[in-house]
């Protein structure tokens, strides 16, 4: 699965500092698309919008894989 192989490569660090980026360029991209009016950049914003969503919504979940990944390691180490 690709998402294991994301992680595998990626430490939890490196997604939070992903997720913190990505956040500050959807808040951006919103900024953006609030202050246009011209039809064109209009369409722009939306799709940069939707791409930066889908890519902190993928981000926001390989962090909650991680974080689950750590807590049964954690409960395996246990036993």
């Amino acid at each position: 699965m690709k998402t294991e192989a994301y992680l595998q490569g990626v430490t939890r660090e490196q997604l939070l500092t992903d997720l913190k980026l990505t956040k500050t360029a959807l808040d951006d991209a919103y900024s953006n698309f609030e202050q246009v009016v011209d039809p064109d950049l209009v369409d722009s914003y939306i799709y940069e919008v939707n791409a930066v969503q889908k890519r902190y919504h993928f981000l926001l979940k390989q962090v909650q894989m991680l974080e689950l990944q750590e807590a049964i390691e954690g409960e395996l180490a246990i036993l």
